[in-house]
């Protein structure tokens, strides 16, 4: 190398910055493995359900029987053994919430409802401020036991 070419490497240097340096492979090989085993938990994680219970509600149907009352119609999957609750909502023509109600379902028995007592049918009669147009269950949740 050349005097003019060590000072052309050095200016170089300077005004960019030194030359990366590449990583080992003993470095990728851990970070490869570091990776590995992180994607593997998170896939058991999704895989056992986090967990926590599940519920999940299905809407079945809607009666308004005058403009102080709306029943609705729902099915609740849930383990037979725990108690969940489900708030309900009537619904305006305006999609404004004129009524609500939190339903509380408890354990049941394996002879009740179907799926040896997972899936249940239930009525939430929802007292209404005005005349509701429809009825739909807003959400479901497990209660914690005390």
């Amino acid at each position: 190398m050349s005097v003019s070419e060590t000072s052309a490497a050095t200016s170089v240097a300077t005004r960019y910055g030194a030359p990366k340096r590449r990583w080992t492979r003993r470095t990728k090989v851990i970070l490869s493995a570091v990776v590995a085993v992180l994607t593997l938990v998170f896939v058991a994680w999704l895989a056992l359900g986090r967990g926590e219970p599940s519920v999940a509600s299905k809407d079945v149907g809607f009666s308004v029987r005058d403009s102080t009352l709306t029943e609705v119609d729902f099915q609740v999957v849930k383990d037979p053994g725990a108690t969940a609750q489900c708030a309900v909502k009537a619904l305006a023509s305006s999609f404004a919430i004129v009524g609500w109600d939190v339903v509380t379902i408890g354990p049941n028995g394996t002879d009740s409802g179907i799926d040896q007592g997972r899936t249940t049918a239930q009525r939430a009669a929802v007292r209404t401020e005005s005349l509701a147009v429809s009825g739909v269950v807003d959400s479901c949740w497990i209660v914690p036991a005390p």
